[in-house]
């Protein structure tokens, strides 16, 4: 099982390091008290958890008193690496002031409670596999430190699923694309009881004309598509919809899954494709 500890100062970048790492498919824990590490990495042998990562910092104070022995037993057990985080005391002063938050010692001065936090995790740093000076970093550019630090490839998902007007717009999508212009194949009798999947409903929806415009659909969706990327997104649904989510929004969704296969398209479902189209 791979493991990891991630530390550091209050204000680096812990959190945005532990959700990097969630979302590259880590079981993650924030703030594990060092007296429940052994009962949680047991529970996740137990599970069949291969990668677990959990942070370590100084909202735990009153639990640190023994901490370098936890330490030392625990990476003997584990094999653990340690990510330890920190930024110039300037940054965190900044980071601080900006959001106001008081910190986890908040009995002295910001400067005083950053000079103790160092001292009760020194054994942590001294112990890091990795310390990573986050003073320059944005958190999508330590995110994506991380993913290079632990070889974290995180491609980038497309999410695809057709639906019909009639029977509700839907809410978890990040984009919904109108193709009701384009021709019906319901007022043909013989492709109305057909489906979307069908190569007789392709044909009569993708006149030239509707071919064009889904050649300028493609051009704006990839446009899209990238910088949503670019922006730090792993995931982006597009829900497709006609009148009632049977022939053309289908057709649609089926062709865009071919011609954007270079985002890693997934269908997550033709939502309602038996329902019918009046």
């Amino acid at each position: 099982m791979e493991v990891v500890i991630i530390s550091g100062l209050s204000g680096s970048g812990k959190n945005t390091a532990l959700k990097a790492l969630e979302e590259a498919g880590f079981f993650v824990m924030d703030n594990l008290v060092p007296d429940l590490w052994d009962r949680m990495f047991d529970q996740a042998l137990g599970h069949g958890i291969q990668k677990y990562a959990f942070t370590v910092d100084a909202r735990m104070w009153a639990f640190l008193d023994n901490l370098e022995n936890h330490l030392q037993h625990f990476m003997k057990r584990s094999n653990a690496r340690v990510l330890f985080l920190e930024a110039s005391e300037d940054v965190l002063l900044q980071r601080y002031n900006l959001t106001r938050r008081k910190h986890p010692l908040g009995e002295r001065s910001l400067l005083m409670d950053f000079h103790r936090e160092k001292e009760m995790l020194a054994c942590l740093r001294e112990a890091a596999d990795l310390v990573v000076d986050t003073t320059e970093l944005s958190e999508k550019q330590l995110a994506r430190k991380v993913e290079q630090i632990f070889s974290i490839h995180s491609k980038f998902t497309l999410r695809l699923f057709s639906f019909g007007f009639k029977h509700g717009v839907p809410r978890d999508a990040d984009l919904v694309l109108d193709v009701r212009g384009l021709p019906n194949p319901f007022y043909d009798p013989q492709l109305r009881p057909m489906t979307g999947l069908d190569e007789g409903v392709r044909k009569y929806v993708f006149t030239p004309e509707a071919r064009a415009y889904y050649e300028t659909l493609v051009h704006f969706l990839k446009s899209t598509l990238d910088l949503a990327e670019k922006a730090g997104r792993r995931a982006y649904t597009v829900a497709i919809g006609c009148t009632g989510g049977r022939h053309r929004s289908v057709t649609i969704t089926e062709t865009l899954m071919a011609d954007l296969e270079a985002y890693n398209p997934q269908l997550k479902d033709h939502r309602d494709i038996q329902k019918g189209e009046y």
